[in-house]
């Protein structure tokens, strides 16, 4: 499980002044599980083209940000 602190930072750096602790733990949890995710598909693409290392332009294809040229 990822570090609380982070979280409660993020919290309050956007108005958040109180967060409960059950409402930081699911946060967490949901962050970690889409983090996760995320991490597989990124390992996915870069096996499918036949590489052993997670390259920039990987996580850009992910997260839709890869530059397509038409």
């Amino acid at each position: 499980m990822m570090p609380r602190l982070p979280f409660v930072r993020i919290a309050k750096k956007n108005g958040i002044k109180r967060i409960s602790s059950d409402a930081l733990d699911e946060l967490v949890e949901h962050v970690t599980e889409y983090a996760n995710n995320k991490a597989v598909e990124i390992v996915n693409i870069s096996k499918h083209v036949e590489r052993r290392t997670v390259m920039k332009k990987d996580v850009e294809f992910i997260f839709g940000k890869q530059k397509r040229n038409i």
